[in-house]
């Protein structure tokens, strides 16, 4: 008998808790679920979530750093905006891909690439 896996959840490497819950939370939407520190002056683990996404972020030394995060969305035109309006810089702007795909892309301060896509054959164009 086999189990389902029910989601993904990414690791990524940051180097200042504060700052990247700062940029997460206040300027992409997300909010934090929990932090977790062993004792005080250990690294951080944070869960965020926005929707159905939830990400972790880790300050501990054995993760690296440079994570790609693909990230299915409904509206990325609407998200690109609000994003925008946030002081976020998009690395890459909404362009819809030869392979059917309207894709943004942006970085996160420890230079982690967060690409949110939308389906063009199942949201609107």
């Amino acid at each position: 008998m086999s189990s389902n896996i029910l989601a993904t959840i990414p690791v990524l490497q940051i180097e200042n808790a504060e700052r990247s819950c700062d940029f997460y939370c206040g300027r992409l939407g997300f909010h934090k679920n929990w932090e977790h520190q062993f004792e005080p002056g250990m690294p951080w683990f944070v869960s965020l979530s926005r929707g159905a996404v939830t990400l972790f972020l880790t300050e501990h030394p054995e993760s690296a750093v440079g994570a790609l995060v693909y990230l299915p969305v409904e509206a990325v035109d609407e998200l690109a905006q609000e994003f925008q309006g946030n002081g976020v810089d998009l690395e890459l702007k909404p362009v819809t891909q030869p392979w059917g795909m309207r894709e943004m892309q942006l970085e996160d301060p420890d230079g982690n690439r967060l690409r949110f896509g939308q389906d063009m054959e199942e949201g609107e164009g």
